[in-house]
């Protein structure tokens, strides 16, 4: 008798150390690159039932979500969505940043090649990210089961969402006019993708991300792989992470207003009805977990703000560190180049140069400093040596610090005034920027919809580093080992 308990007992925690963890069969991570949350509203009357308007009224709308660093540029965000992360920790300080004097692409990486063209476009991957993933912990929970990929028009957008550990990244070649990959991932495009890139190929050099048909697209090679991958059918949970380009290269160009980019906004509403129905009918309705969020937001042009008695400017940054350059080189009475790049008004400065002229980095940037405050439109300059004991109002000095690394991270912060954008400041200028600690560049939609959510919203104040943690806590999985967010739910 004792021996058949003993038996029964040991069954049962068999049983218990394999029992299933409740999970959806398919994550779907969808950011909109420089979507606006005010955008969900604007265009709300003309948005269809099935896209925007299904995502409201089934999902659950965290209406106050912001962006916790600066610069708020397309690298930094889809990185920091997906880590629950900041830059400070992540290592992705911009679409572009400085190591170690070398001007660095986030994605750039020469000891891979590109599959599936013989561009350089291909030359990709995510090692520059230091930072785990919710894909690369969902592949740890599950003993790499779980299927990632990402998909996108830009090579960032797809690489920095899937991770480290992911099955693929597809991102769009120009000069090939079809989608690539790179050795990082594979050694050839699998034969579905290939038959993808036959069916829609574009005239090699031709702008597709420039235009609404780049919505479509990326759509449609999101339901190629979420077909032939056979996502969310299988024994573990998948995740697909799928990123909008087109809407960030429309906004740039033609900024907020205007006919371009009502038109692409209406295309993606479209596009996503179509999507939500795809999953509906190959993963069943309530069986996959999708949020929808954007990686910045965007500034309204200068032009059409002054046109309407509000305050703004075009704030050329390259051209005033230009300026700065040679007004320290007649301050210190030398031809010596003192810097080395700007990027999202983050000036980084030449230390080989500096310490060759014999002077002391400390003092030039102080005397950098000086410069700066001397122009108009800005409301301050920041040493990134001490912020703490600058007189910053928050919460801008902690998003200061948040998009800091010693390695990477500059030496100076230009903060303008609001309204003042890092653009062209000419009359006839129509497009826009971002990269602001403002609401118009860091507000921005977030929506969970699906698996284990019920409908509703809330105005409490989330950040963009909650989304990954917020993920993970569904799923009964870690949390990406950077993050500094919090769950939702």
């Amino acid at each position: 008798m004792k021996k058949n308990i003993l038996i029964l007992l040991l069954l049962a925690c068999s049983f218990m150390g394999h029992a299933q963890v409740n999970r959806p069969k398919l994550v779907v991570g969808i950011v909109v690159d420089q979507m606006r949350w005010d955008y969900l509203y604007y265009y709300n009357k003309e948005f269809v039932e099935g896209g925007f308007k299904r995502l409201l009224a089934e999902g659950y709308s965290c209406e106050n979500t912001m962006i916790p660093y600066i610069p708020t540029v397309t690298a930094i965000g889809h990185s920091s969505i997906y880590t629950g992360s900041v830059p400070a920790l992540t290592g992705i300080l911009g679409n572009s940043f400085f190591i170690n004097g070398k001007n660095t692409y986030c994605c750039g990486d020469d000891n891979v090649q590109s599959v599936g063209s013989s561009s350089k476009e291909g030359k990709m991957s995510p090692r520059n990210l230091l930072a785990s993933t919710i894909g690369d912990e969902l592949k740890l929970a599950t003993d790499f089961k779980s299927k990632v990929i990402g998909v996108a028009l830009k090579d960032r957008a797809a690489i920095l969402p899937a991770g480290h550990s992911a099955d693929a990244a597809y991102w769009w070649d120009t000069s090939a006019g079809h989608f690539v990959t790179s050795t990082y991932y594979m050694d050839k495009l699998p034969s579905w993708a290939v038959e993808f890139n036959k069916k829609h190929l574009q005239k090699p050099g031709s702008d597709i991300k420039s235009k609404p048909q780049g919505v479509t697209m990326t759509f449609d090679m999101a339901e190629a792989a979420l077909k032939n991958e056979r996502l969310g059918l299988g024994t573990e949970t998948d995740m697909l992470a799928v990123s909008v380009s087109s809407t960030d290269i429309i906004g740039h160009m033609y900024s907020t207003r205007g006919p371009e980019i009502h038109d692409v906004y209406i295309q993606l509403d479209r596009d996503l009805a179509r999507f939500f129905n795809t999953l509906d009918a190959q993963v069943g309705r309530g069986n996959y977990l999708v949020f929808l969020t954007a990686d910045h937001g965007g500034s309204h042009n200068p032009n059409f703000m002054r046109n309407h008695k509000l305050a703004a400017g075009g704030f050329a940054g390259w051209n005033l560190t230009k300026e700065i350059n040679k007004e320290l080189q007649q301050s210190f009475g030398t031809k010596a180049n003192f810097i080395l790049g700007e990027n999202a008004l983050r000036i980084y400065f030449d230390r080989k140069s500096i310490a060759e002229a014999g002077l002391e980095l400390a003092k030039v940037k102080a005397k950098a400093k000086q410069l700066l405050e001397k122009k108009e439109n800005i409301t301050y300059v920041v040493n990134y040596d001490n912020v703490a004991t600058q007189p910053i109002a928050q919460p801008i000095r902690e998003r200061i610090i948040n998009g800091y690394s010693r390695e990477r991270g500059g030496d100076l912060l230009i903060i303008t005034n609001p309204g003042w954008v890092n653009c062209p400041s000419s009359p006839d200028y129509k497009g826009t920027n971002h990269g602001l600690w403002n609401p118009d560049d860091s507000h921005i939609p977030l929506i969970f919809m699906g698996w284990g959510i019920t409908s509703g919203a809330t105005s409490h104040p989330t950040s963009m580093t909650d989304i990954a943690p917020s993920v993970c806590s569904m799923l009964h999985i870690q949390m990406p080992n950077a993050c500094v967010g919090n769950p939702v739910f």
